[in-house]
Formats: C-alpha cells, structure tokens, sequence
C-alpha cells in the first residue's frame, strides 16, 4: 500500500502462493488514494494542495466526521518515501485539535516534497524516520494547509466539492510567508446584540436573513439542512431537505458558531464587550483573585473587567459582547479556572482556542430551551455559513442526515 501509494503512475500485481492477491493499474493519484484506502474515503475526504518556495504538500485528508479509532489510514511521504515523522504527527493532530473527538483518529494521505538539502533521511536504519533542518517552519506550514483545508467544512457541504485535487504535475501556488494561525477566511453576516436573559429572539438577531419555514420543495432551489419542522425535547431540531430529515444538536451546532466567532473577533483584535447594567460579584478563593490581578490586561483582551471587591469577592462589570447572555458567575468562572492552568503566556498560541471553546460554551444556547421556527432556521443558515460547523468544538458531530430511503425501509414501505 505504501509503495502504490507512492508511486501511482506505476501498475502494481501481488501475488501470494501463485495467487493474485491485489492488483492496480497505472493511475491518477486520486484514483490511486480510491483504489488503496476505499471509495468512502476519497469521496469524504478533503483534498490538500499548497506550496511556498521549497516546500508543496498535496494529497487528501480524512473528514472528521468519517475519522476512525486506529492509525490504520494514515500515509506521510516525504519526497516520495514512507516515513513516521514526530514533528509533522504534531502539526496534523494540531490542525484537528477542535474538530476531531479525542479518541478518535484522522486519515489521511500526505507527499510532503522538500528541498533534499535541508532533510536528514539517515537518522533511522530502515529510513523511516527524517530529520527537517528547519522543522518549525515545516510544522506550520502543514498545520496551516490542513487547517485551511479543515476549514472548508461547513454544515452540509459535501466534501467532494470542496476543492478540486491539483495533480502534482501542476505547479505549487506560493505564499509570501507562512502564517502559523490562519485567520477565518468567511465573513459571517451577524449582527452582535442579543436580548432578553435567555435565547428568545436570539437567533433573529443573529441572522436577520433567516428564511421562513417552508418545505423545501416548494422553493425554487434548496439548502443543504433544509427548514425547520420541529424541536425535540429541547435538545435537537429537526429539519427536512430535500434528501429526507435532518436532525442537529443545536447546542453542540450553536457553541461551533460562537467559538468561531470569538476567534474571528480576537484575530482581528474586534472582540467588542459589553457592560453589565448591574454589576455581578461571587464569593471567590485565593487562586481566582491573584488569577484577576495578575492577568487583568488578557481578560480585558478577551473582554472581560473584573476587579476584586474586598477580601474575598469578586466583581464582573463586563463581558464580551457575544456573550453577553450567559452566566456571568459561571462563565467568569470557568476563564479564570483556564487561566490558573495554563497561565496567560499561553494565551495566544497553544491554549487560546481552549480558553475560547470554554466561552462559547457558556456562551451557547443550552438545551432544553424552546426556539422558535424562524430561530431554528436561523441556527441552520448559521451552520451552513460556519467554517467547521459539521462538528462541535470537542469533536463530536453537531447533525446528521436520515434519508428517505432509510425511512421507507424503517417502515416497509414499498415492502
């Protein structure tokens, strides 16, 4: 497999005991990844095409919803060899940090080229393992292609069209510099304000395009989750398209397009904040207050003003703007528990998106609240224009599709 992989222009025959036991003809290497990892892989799968000077990665990496619970389907070549490369394992398990569940594993098929010159290929006997002179710059460089491809993913998108596989044949596009935190490339359309103490009118608010809750059919043209019919037990809504139903954890859906949202606004240094009509103070340990006082200029960063209020409270004034409908005790709270961890050093790089995904779970719409008809088709619209909104912030899936052929076989119709 790792050899036909590698070499996908050449015909491959194995035999075992005089008996053909896999055979492949000369191919593209789409057709190739197809023919060695499965149809359902390449069909789900999210092509990888990017080039700087000196470096190309191409090939296709697993969708995360379509991940597995072993390393079976991972492939890295490096100027056309097998290898197992600790640097680039960390760059891909960093790319699918917040969209890929915790024990679960991606696929993948990766051809690294690199200018020979600036690889060691001696450091192991069997030449499995390289050495990058330059293994920062090549750690980021595929974080940041397999984040920009990961990104590609929204709710209801099929990932064979995402992005069409360039032939290695095709010369690399090149960037100026390599950016090892790509900002969001959509612009959602979402205004910022939020009424009420709950999610009532939240999702108008949100997305003042909403359409109305018709059956799909009887529009000129249909979206990918289709409209609302339903809410079920305060926990999933239940929409229909026009391939059958469509069922979304609308919790799960909602803390997906807070957290991107947050990370766009801090990117672009907009992460407005809003202050408290009435001021809210806690009971707070020793840890929480020195966490305040040390790390006050990052909270107010990240939009919060807290201060403490005599010896053993603390006071919230504000919060951010996008959150400005959750607790503010508990999400006060639960910030200063990541900060007392990880400290604030860390803030902009390896543990940001941690702290973030913290806040937009507080954030989020929580579960058993009744949403209106035109506020779940708004969460719908909202998941189809998120990047990554086909799973929540820990991996897990925000929605799946029931077909109408698996309904009509659920109840024998035609039978």
């Amino acid at each position: 497999k790792r050899i036909a992989l590698s070499h996908h222009h050449i015909a491959f025959r194995l035999q075992h005991n005089g008996r053909v036991q896999r055979r492949v003809v000369g191919q593209s290497m789409p057709d190739r990844i197809q023919a060695i990892l499965g149809e359902e892989f390449w069909r789900t799968s999210l092509p990888v095409h990017e080039g700087i000077q000196g470096l190309q990665l191409e090939g296709a990496i697993g969708s995360p919803t379509v991940s597995r619970g072993d390393r079976d389907h991972q492939y890295l070549f490096v100027n056309g060899r097998f290898v197992r490369d600790r640097v680039i394992a960390h760059a891909i398990k960093q790319a699918y940090r917040d969209v890929l569940h915790h024990d679960r594993y991606p696929s993948y098929v990766l051809l690294l080229s690199v200018d020979p010159s600036k690889v060691d290929v001696n450091v192991h006997p069997a030449k499995s393992e390289v050495k990058f002179r330059e293994s920062q710059a090549i750690h980021q460089f595929v974080t940041h292609a397999l984040a920009k491809a990961l990104a590609q993913t929204k709710a209801g998108a099929s990932a064979a069209v995402q992005a069409p596989y360039v032939s290695e044949t095709v010369p690399p596009a090149y960037f100026d510099r390599i950016s090892a935190m790509p900002t969001t490339q959509s612009r959602m359309a979402l205004t910022s304000g939020t009424s009420g103490s709950g999610s009532e009118g939240f999702f108008e608010k949100l997305f003042s395009d909403a359409k109305p809750a018709i059956a799909p059919w009887e529009t000129q043209g249909d979206t990918p989750l289709g409209f609302a019919i339903g809410q079920l037990r305060g926990v999933y809504v239940l929409a229909q398209n026009t391939q059958g139903m469509v069922v979304v954890d609308m919790h799960a859906a909602h803390e997906r397009i807070v957290y991107e949202r947050l990370k766009d606004a801090l990117n672009q240094r907009t992460l407005p904040t809003q202050r408290l009509l009435i001021p809210a103070t806690f009971l707070s340990s020793e840890l929480e207050r020195s966490v305040v006082e040390e790390h006050a200029q990052v909270l107010m960063d990240l939009g919060f003003e807290m201060a403490t209020l005599g010896p053993n409270t603390l006071v919230v004034r504000s919060l951010p703007a996008l959150l400005k409908d959750a607790d503010p005790t508990e999400l006060a709270r639960a910030v200063l528990r990541d900060l007392a961890e990880f400290g604030a050093s860390d803030v902009s790089h390896a543990h940001r998106d941690r702290l973030l995904a913290t806040m937009a779970c507080h954030g989020a719409v929580r579960a058993n609240r009744a949403l209106t008809i035109p506020e779940m088709n708004a969460l719908l619209r909202g998941m189809e224009q998120t990047e990554r909104s086909g799973q929540c912030n820990h991996g897990r899936p925000t929605w799946t599709q029931i077909s109408m052929t698996e309904l009509d076989r659920l109840f024998l119709r035609g039978q």
